[in-house]
């Protein structure tokens, strides 16, 4: 740890997922999606491994889940782009969580491609001293991107666990890591691991 200008600095990734002040975020793992991923398998073990060394290490696990407002209070821009559901042809189940949250997880129902944007996560992870938030789940190049990069914007310090977030779209996955690395930590699982053991 160093400092600049009388404010301390993280000069390490060990520094930086120091299990006091980090959370690990679940982003979106939703039937629905995960179906529909390129590595399914891979994945789904990388995934649960990262969850697995968070509760060991006492490290707060956030889920989050896709909860669409109802159409009358969407915005027109999701409307007419992003959101097309009929929800009518949408299994019930679809919305669900893959894996289970735990009893001391904290599950976030949000609308919007960022953990920041109508939910109290900011709040939350504020009032608990959390600084590093450790990003995992679907999609690489929507949610864990735009969230990460938002996470960076607010003061916080944003990783990728690399085999632990996928997409539908491979390459785009592969491009959005690439863009993700450029400006803060893309680790492996194993480093993960390494530190928070």
């Amino acid at each position: 740890m160093g400092g600049i200008d009388n404010k301390k600095t993280y000069d390490s990734i060990d520094d930086i997922l120091d299990r006091e002040h980090s959370a690990l975020i679940v982003w979106d793992v939703q039937r629905m999606l995960v179906d529909r991923i390129f590595n399914k398998d891979e994945f789904i073990d990388k995934l649960n491994t990262a969850i697995t060394a968070a509760r060991r290490a006492d490290v707060p696990v956030f889920f989050t889940k896709i909860t669409p407002l109802p159409n009358r209070y969407e915005s027109r821009t999701r409307l007419s782009g992003v959101r097309r559901w009929d929800m009518s042809k949408i299994p019930k189940d679809a919305f669900e969580l893959f894996i289970a949250p735990e009893k001391n997880d904290v599950v976030l129902n949000k609308n919007t491609a960022s953990i920041f944007i109508g939910t109290n996560f900011e709040m939350m992870v504020r009032n608990a001293g959390i600084e590093s938030l450790v990003f995992t789940g679907i999609a690489t190049e929507i949610g864990v991107e735009s969230s990460a990069r938002d996470a960076l914007n607010r003061g916080f310090f944003p990783v990728v666990v690399r085999e632990a977030v996928s997409s539908a779209d491979k390459e785009a996955h592969v491009r959005s890591l690439s863009n993700m690395q450029n400006m803060f930590n893309v680790i492996s699982i194993d480093e993960l691991l390494k530190i928070w053991r």
